[in-house]
């Protein structure tokens, strides 16, 4: 009876494996000519099911055994559909012929509106309903990118191009290569959850894919298109914009039916070759009026960063009675500093649901999910739910990157590519520092380059400062490191060293541990005034000793962790024993009739006189982050903060514990700050802001190093803050009671020189801003400044009031790399 009831089990395995039989059709997509179409859609008639061709135009898709009608369709040329019957594999290979658009029904007199214009008033009439009339779905998403160099210099800085790249002969070759499978929600307004089913990154085997559905959305019945991607600093207006007559002309290039729906095609024209808008063609059906295609693109006219030239085109689908994107393509290339690149992110949509009824809670702040497993599918799952082919250069690459990161993680590879890396030479330790990696043990040696350790001020003179950093990798993506640090003055002949190390413990949760110990000279100013580099050059070369030092004796033990979403908590315990210092040295370069070096006492600048008597100070500080809609990626190496655009807010609380270990110090400060960064304003930029105000509850011991300090500035160059203050004196104005602050900026993104014939071409941003602050010793502090800036470097000029009385005014050079 066991053999009966074996033998019918065996059978209906073999049953159902039949019945469950699949086959796959495949082929080339070509013109009438024989030229490959790239990227075509092919879907089953009546369905939601559908693959891409690719870059090649050889597609695959997957059926049950049965009859099916394939409809191929790609933009400029006429949907063709196919009848198949399925009892096998099938190889189909489909011409498409050039979409003909005739106007013969069309009469256009001269000096006549083109017909266009009539049919783009009714699509901008209609936008918000095509906006809103979905509002909520799901989807599956695949997700395929692609960068890759099609030309490249020699040498770079030195080094050989084609070996550091891995390129090859021509130097040409893939760089990044990844694909994801994702299921996609999304409810409106702006909710949406995504989780990752798989990735797959070439050559990193242990990777995850930066893929994500969200980046990939781009809805033409949007006003303003891709605004806080960093293609531009300012939004690009849609060709069907409420708003879209002032900034495009309309082209009607001709009409053509698609099952009994009348698609018009027209071109979009910038009325200013400058503006922020698209170039291209979009398809409208009549009646509707809804768009049934784009193929746009964007070009260094429009102010677009880092690329020449960017391809969006969109195909849909019929899902119901409305359209969804079947397959969204961003096609670009560049050229930067010669080397010339190319590449392109396509998401193939399929499995539609626009009926979801999403569980309550559904959405929350985390938007994306990767977990440890999405990595781990064999080529057998990804030849069977890939919905583009990989093309032969693909595959090529797949297959070499894959065996090569296979054979990096052998401890004989990683010790005989160590042995050339590691090598050690004077000059490498002299201009970028010394590495020992350890990749097989996943330990890593870092010795500070010298240029960098060297330096001098009035204090200490020449001096040096030293420091070594190790690093361990752990499982899970935690890690420590630990960084033992020397400094020594040729001058005052003071030596100290200190030893710091921190933890990771939890990626998820953002958390880790540290703690410091040793001697240190520091700044007055713990915000610090300027680099050592910097006080360096202004001191031999301009006789400007700004900076202003003390010595410390000290313990710290520190920590950080989220404690809900958007919430992140910290907490420190702080000793210090504080010594003031004297200026020990005047050497000079350069000895300006109108310059005399000042005294390391910021108050009596003409004469060495102790800022503070030697005092002890305990302290404990604790800190709350909190950011309104704060949203995140979860993946298996940490927890990913997006951009907010709400406000952060930021409360502290340090308190002095007098008697505590001989402590001196007796205070309470409470302060609050509020922040956020690139408030859209459309086509006019962003703006930025930061808010704070503290007060000291109690100060009955405060000495000047534990006071409240703030961002000044007495350099023409220094870094860019938004928090920095411009013309602000480094220490003049610390407080021990209260204060408030506010810096404001607003960047035009280049909506007033983008105007200007010439400068255009620069692509600058002028931007505006204003700085306040009070506090009892400086009421009404207020700076207003104007300037331009590119990519991280600006230069503005700006006035200082005390009160309604000019302070100060002139020029500032800021640079944010």
């Amino acid at each position: 009876m066991n053999k009966i009831h074996l033998l019918l089990i065996l059978m209906l395995a073999f049953f159902n494996v039949s019945l469950a039989q699949q086959y796959q059709i495949s082929g080339k997509i070509t013109e009438n000519s024989g030229e490959v179409i790239p990227f075509a859609s092919v879907y089953v008639k009546n369905t939601a099911k559908g693959v891409s061709a690719n870059a090649d135009g050889v597609y695959k898709i997957t059926l049950d055994k049965g009859n099916y009608t394939l409809v191929y369709k790609a933009i400029g040329f006429k949907t063709t559909e196919r009848v198949i019957s399925v009892n096998a594999d099938l190889m189909v290979n489909e011409k498409l012929a050039s979409e003909s658009y005739t106007l013969k029904n069309v009469t256009i007199r001269p000096n006549a509106e083109d017909p266009a214009y009539e049919i783009i008033r009714q699509a901008i009439k209609n936008r918000k309903v095509h906006l809103n009339e979905v509002d909520e779905y799901s989807s599956n998403v695949y997700i395929k990118g692609l960068q890759k160099l099609v030309g490249a210099p020699k040498k770079f800085f030195g080094r050989d191009i084609q070996k550091t790249l891995d390129l090859d002969t021509n130097r040409k070759g893939i760089l990044y290569l990844s694909e994801s499978q994702s299921i996609f929600s999304f409810k409106r307004p702006n909710k949406i959850h995504e989780e990752m089913v798989s990735s797959k990154v070439s050559g990193r085997n242990n990777s995850f894919s930066f893929n994500k559905a969200s980046d990939l959305i781009i809805n033409f019945y949007e006003n303003l298109l891709l605004e806080g991607t960093g293609l531009s600093s300012r939004s690009f207006v849609s060709p069907i914009a409420d708003n879209a007559l002032f900034y495009y002309r309309y082209k009607l290039l001709g009409t053509t039916e698609e099952n009994g729906v009348t698609i018009n095609k027209i071109e979009v024209i910038p009325r200013r070759t400058n503006d922020p808008v698209f170039r291209g063609i979009i398809y409208i059906a009549d009646d509707s009026w809804r768009l049934m295609g784009t193929n746009l693109n964007l070009t260094e006219d429009a102010g677009i960063n880092f690329v020449d030239t960017l391809n969006i085109s969109q195909q849909f689908i019929k899902i119901d009675e409305v359209y969804m994107p079947s397959d969204i393509k961003f096609q670009f290339n560049g050229n930067v500093l010669g080397f010339k690149f190319e590449g392109y992110y396509v998401g193939i949509y399929s499995n539609y649901n626009i009926h979801p009824n999403f569980p309550k809670n559904y959405f929350t702040a985390e938007i994306l999910k990767v977990t440890k497993a999405v990595n781990k599918k064999d080529s057998l799952y990804w030849m069977n739910i890939r919905p583009i082919p990989l093309t032969d250069e693909e595959k090529y690459d797949y297959k070499k990157k894959d065996s090569i990161a296979l054979r990096k993680t052998s401890k004989h590879y990683l010790d005989s590519l160590e042995k050339e890396n590691n090598e050690f030479g004077i000059g490498k330790m002299i201009l970028t520092g010394y590495t020992i990696n350890k990749r097989y043990e996943k330990k890593y040696i870092s010795f500070d380059p010298i240029i960098r350790s060297v330096f001098y001020n009035t204090v200490e003179g020449l001096g040096l400062k030293y420091g070594i950093t190790f690093r361990k990798n752990l499982e899970d993506r935690k890690s420590y490191s630990i960084r033992p640090e020397a400094r020594y003055g040729f001058s005052n002949h003071v030596f100290t060293a200190n030893l710091s190390g921190s933890y990771f413990y939890d990626p998820l949760k953002r958390a880790s541990v540290g703690a410091s110990f040793g001697t240190d000279i520091a700044d007055l100013n713990p915000y610090g005034s300027m680099s050592l580099l910097s006080n360096s050059i202004n001191t031999l070369l301009f006789e400007r000793n700004l900076s202003k030092f003390y010595k410390k004796e000290f313990a710290n033990i520190n920590s950080t962790r989220e404690l809900a979403d958007g919430l992140q908590a910290s907490a420190s315990i702080d000793y210090s024993k504080n010594y003031t210092l004297q200026n020990t040295s005047n050497y000079k370069l350069r000895d300006l009739k109108d310059e005399e070096y000042t005294s390391n006492n910021p108050f009596t600048p003409t004469t060495e006189t102790p800022l503070f008597p030697t005092y002890t100070s305990v302290s404990v500080s604790a800190g709350l982050t909190y950011t309104i809609g704060q949203k995140y990626i979860t993946r298996p190496d940490g927890k990913f903060y997006q951009e907010s655009k709400y406000p952060r807010f930021q409360l502290g609380y340090r308190k002095g514990l007098k008697g505590v270990l001989n402590s001196d110090v007796d205070y309470d400060l409470l302060s609050l700050e509020i922040y956020q960064e690139r408030i859209s304003a459309g086509l006019l930029g962003y703006t930025s802001f930061v808010i704070g105000a503290g007060k000291f509850l109690n100060n009955n011991a405060v000495f000047y190093p534990d006071s409240k300090h703030f961002r000044g500035n007495n350099s023409t160059i220094s870094p860019t803050n938004l928090r920095k203050f411009r013309y602000l004196d480094f220490y003049q104005y610390s407080t021990d009671r209260q204060y408030a602050e506010a810096h404001l900026e607003h960047n035009f993104a280049g909506f007033f020189l983008n105007k200007v014939p010439l400068l255009r071409k620069l692509k600058l941003e002028e931007f505006v801003g204003i700085n306040y602050l009070t506090q009892p010793a400086k009421r009404n502090y207020t700076e207003y400044y104007f300037g331009i800036q590119r990519l991280g470097f600006g230069i503005s000029y700006g006035y200082a009031y005390d009160g309604s009385k000019k302070v100060e005014q002139g020029f500032r050079i800021a640079y944010g790399f």
